[in-house]
């Protein structure tokens, strides 16, 4: 097993994810089997308490994990399925070393840092690197390893300490540092003591960089490569230099241009490790179709515009997989992406009345994108907005695409609009409220916030009575049954589900119970759909999620085209 550690200095979300994913790739396009940890010194136990405002999203495992961003990063350009335990944290691992003590693992031994805890990491480290996550029995060959924060933090002190000594358990030839530090420019100039003294750091913690990936916003001179080269002991061609481009999926491409590859290749002896051809051809395709996607971005012409109508849009990170599936999605169809951030909040009238100008503004984003997208939240903030984007949609047939809340709130509406039934709510927002039509799961646990939700891959069953109508499952190529992953504690009412359909909200998708409702379809519309699930988490940057696949295509016009046969407008 090889392993890759990266890790940061001067300042966080420095793109480290993006430089790992994208590592990880490389090794991909040469036929190498891949698997990815993120490593994150907080005191969590996984990310599913946390604000999406402070940390960004939650991103779900096929197994139910909820973990930091970074791990859907990596599974979008791997192609891989990872568990939660390839995420990481300080409280796993104390909670791993506490239990030890508790059944009397150590013997009698006072319980430390060094050795036990750092012992305990790396044991964790060596053991999930060798399970299979790209389906498969075969372990993989190669073990990107992200340390999250940055060099330095108290708080990643004991993991910097467990991979100083990693490095001597699995031996040189099969362990490689990546430092990723930053370059800014003042004043014109790119100064390079930020990296010096971040390198200083790192050798004194006992860790020594094969690469120092500079980030900078512009391209790296050779006068500032053989000064860092100099004073950080290193050779120029292991200072590479990653300056700001049009879009992430062109930093592979430059790592290439840089000849990472080529230093890794004797750097950890990857001539040890014997490829078939079907490997090796196999990558030489996914490079090659990869290096085709970038150079249609670079190529587009034509903007989709789609209105993300949610209530963490001041921090973007909250909905990077829903982004990054848009993306995938407008690439399939050979346009640019622009996403429209409307905090709904803004749609609701109060605002008009407190605030006109974020009021109009909001509806004029809304009116004049060509798709609408309400994604998954928590809690009662901003829900009347989202509402009245379900209904503009629907009313105006906008491409619409609910998910999660997004599925509910247009649930909703349509109980409040069509079925006439104006105090239609959802228990998460009231729970004595006289008409809910979303209610409270019964089987989920009421006095635990983390990990308590439906979490992870669960089947949908496409109903046979709606199999010649849902455009939806004709995206998914006919399938009977799709395998997609969810985050919610709330459900439609199943009592209320016989008055909706027939008042015209198709749930075209039901769980294998038939009893849950996982999609719903209004076919009066070209494309009015929404799914219980978050299809955002299997979206792959050469594979995109076929719900989000729908509504870029339907925004676009290219709807039939995607689906591969006409689709009668008539419906």
């Amino acid at each position: 097993m090889k392993y890759v550690i990266v890790s940061g200095g001067v300042i966080s979300g420095i793109g480290k994810g993006v430089i790992a994913s994208s590592t990880g790739l490389l090794f991909r396009s040469l036929g190498y089997r891949v698997t990815s940890i993120k490593i994150d010194p907080y005191m969590n136990i996984d990310a599913g308490t946390m604000s999406p405002l402070e940390h960004g999203e939650v991103f779900v495992l096929a197994d139910g994990g909820e973990a930091d961003l970074d791990l859907g990063n990596y599974e979008r350009y791997l192609g891989v399925t990872l568990t939660r335990e390839h995420n990481l944290t300080t409280g796993k691992i104390y909670r791993y070393v506490i239990d030890k003590e508790r059944r009397g693992d150590y013997l009698g031994k006072t319980v430390q840092i060094v050795p036990h805890l750092t012992n305990a990491i790396q044991d964790w480290l060596e053991r999930v690197a060798h399970i299979p996550v790209d389906g498969s029995d075969i372990p993989p060959d190669v073990c990107i390893i992200e340390l999250g924060g940055t060099v330095g933090d108290i708080e990643s002190a004991p993991f910097v300490e467990a991979l100083r000594q990693f490095q001597f358990r699995v031996g040189h030839q099969n362990f490689a540092l990546i430092h990723v530090s930053l370059v800014p420019v003042i004043h014109g100039e790119l100064k390079t003591k930020p990296t010096q003294a971040a390198i200083r750091d790192l050798r004194s913690l006992g860790l020594t960089p094969d690469i120092i990936a500079c980030r900078c916003s512009e391209q790296l001179s050779e006068a500032t490569i053989s000064k860092i080269s100099m004073f950080c002991h290193v050779g120029p061609e292991q200072v590479l230099g990653v300056h700001d481009v049009n879009s992430t999926y062109h930093v592979p491409l430059m790592l290439n241009e840089n000849r990472l590859m080529d230093y890794f290749a004797k750097r950890l002896q990857l001539s040890d490790i014997s490829l078939s051809s079907d490997r090796v051809e196999n990558g030489t395709n996914l490079f090659r179709r990869w290096t085709a996607l970038t150079e249609s971005f670079d190529n587009a012409r034509e903007t989709v515009t789609i209105a993300l109508v949610g209530k963490y849009v001041d921090l973007q990170d909250s909905y990077i997989s829903v982004v990054k599936a848009l993306e995938h999605s407008a690439l399939q169809c050979g346009r640019l992406l622009k996403i429209s951030w409307v905090d709904s909040e803004n749609l609701e009238e109060k605002t008009s009345e407190t605030n006109k100008v974020r009021f109009h503004e909001a509806w004029a984003e809304v009116c004049q994108a060509d798709g609408i997208l309400v994604p998954g939240g928590f809690g009662s903030r901003g829900i009347e907005g989202m509402i009245q984007a379900a209904r503009w949609a629907r009313e105006n047939k906008v491409p619409y695409l609910g998910i999660c809340l997004g599925f509910q709130v247009a649930v909703i509406e349509y109980a409040r609009s069509v079925l006439g039934i104006k105090d239609a709510t959802s228990a998460e927002f009231n729970e004595h409220a006289a008409n809910p039509f979303i209610v409270y799961m019964p089987e989920v646990d009421k006095t635990q916030m983390g990990g308590t939700m439906r979490l992870g891959r669960r089947e949908a069953h496409f109903q046979s009575e709606y199999s010649d109508r849902s455009v939806l499952r004709r995206l998914y190529a006919n399938e009977d049954v799709v395998y997609e992953r969810h985050r919610h504690r709330y459900e439609v009412n199943p009592e209320r589900i016989d008055d909706l359909e027939a008042a015209g909200l198709s749930f075209v998708a039901k769980d294998e119970t038939g009893t849950r409702m996982e999609s719903f379809e209004v076919f009066s519309n070209p494309y009015y759909v929404g799914t219980q699930y978050h299809p955002e988490y299997l979206s792959r940057v050469l594979s995109p999620s076929q719900p989000i696949l729908g509504l870029v295509a339907s925004a676009c016009g290219k709807l039939d085209e995607v689906t591969g046969e006409q689709r009668d407008t008539d419906f």
